[in-house]
């Protein structure tokens, strides 16, 4: 029998602070979210950023919590209980830190007698410490607790014409009736190095200005290459012009070099250079959680504001919408019929 995994990136289970320490050791010390040895990696995360990271980080938190919980869970839960609706084959959803865990997803469609599982990692574009990080506990997983299961993985839809379309609306119905001078791309940042490591040519990755439109198998793993491929499309499918898009990076952690132009830099130098109308597109994420809610939606915005700036639209991601529920859902149905 053949059932649905749909996989995001977790929360805490809520903003106390013991509770937003426990989320961010499990995924700080994910060797493939700081991918550095073991002994290093402790020292960084237990004796470094768990000592206070994690209480501002719940007081940010704090900020962007709904009344059901967490944004990120709850629209996730929204997803999948939509899709759920219009598909006949069973759909769980898991997170990669926290709950519900991919264990107890697995463990729900195996309780339904799935023994052939689609994983749907909710991430448009491959990152190791997304997409891969997904796929190696679950494999992990399968071999200890769910030896009779297979797995099928839906790749990166980064590009799919149906995503695509589906995001381009969203921008669409968000700027509908407003006004904007420039809209900017952010996704979420990785390491270099990370770009570096997950290139399977070994060479061909250089982050120079032309690798990433220079045509190479790399591309398939490439998180630089795929998020720029995302703007590139969007801004062709609604035939923005040249010079009123771009695209930048948000949310790195320490001091090595992480993928530019970084978005706070980018939106306080539009402001500083009088742009007064701009508006903010998350294409990495699928549902609205910290990342867009507070960094893009409350600390961007103020910003953009304090820097000379009048307007900051920022647009909702693409979470539970109808046109998504019905690509997702399509996409598992032909899954199931192959």
């Amino acid at each position: 029998m053949k059932g649905v995994l749909l996989v995001n990136l977790g929360s805490p289970d809520s903003t106390d602070v013991k509770d937003v320490r426990k989320y961010l050791d499990e995924f700080l010390m994910d060797k493939r979210v700081i991918d550095v040895p073991w002994p290093l990696r402790a020292f960084i995360v237990k004796g470094m950023i768990l000592r206070t990271r994690p209480k501002s980080s719940a007081e940010a938190y704090e900020k962007i919590w709904w009344e059901e919980g967490s944004p990120l869970i709850v629209l996730s839960r929204r997803l999948q209980e939509k899709v759920q609706e219009m598909v006949s084959l069973p759909v769980a959803l898991a997170m990669r830190y926290g709950n519900p865990s991919l264990k107890s997803g697995l463990e729900e469609l195996k309780q339904k007698g799935v023994t052939e599982v689609l994983l749907i990692p909710l991430y448009p574009q491959f990152a190791m410490a997304t997409t891969e990080t997904i796929l190696v506990l679950a494999e992990k997983l399968r071999k200890k607790y769910f030896p009779e299961m297979s797995f099928t993985t839906m790749p990166a839809f980064y590009n799919h014409p149906d995503y695509i379309r589906v995001l381009s609306a969203s921008v669409e119905d968000a700027l509908r009736e407003k006004e904007w001078e420039h809209l900017l791309f952010s996704y979420h940042g990785v390491p270099e190095r990370h770009i570096k490591k997950s290139d399977i040519t070994k060479s061909h990755c250089k982050i120079d200005g032309s690798c990433c439109k220079t045509a190479s198998p790399a591309h398939r793993f490439c998180y630089r290459h795929q998020c720029y491929e995302t703007t590139r499309q969007v801004a062709s499918y609604l035939e923005l012009k040249e010079g009123t898009y771009s695209t930048s990076f948000q949310s790195r952690l320490g001091k090595d070099p992480w993928l530019r132009p970084y978005t706070d830099h980018t939106v306080a130098g539009f402001a500083e250079s009088g742009t007064k109308k701009m508006a903010i597109v998350t294409p990495a994420f699928v549902s609205d959680c910290l990342e867009t809610l507070e960094e893009i939606g409350m600390e961007a915005r103020e910003d953009f504001l304090e820097k000379g700036g009048e307007e900051f639209h920022v647009i909702p991601c693409i979470n539970d919408r109808e046109d998504w529920v019905k690509v997702l859902s399509r996409w598992m149905d032909e899954w199931a019929d192959q």
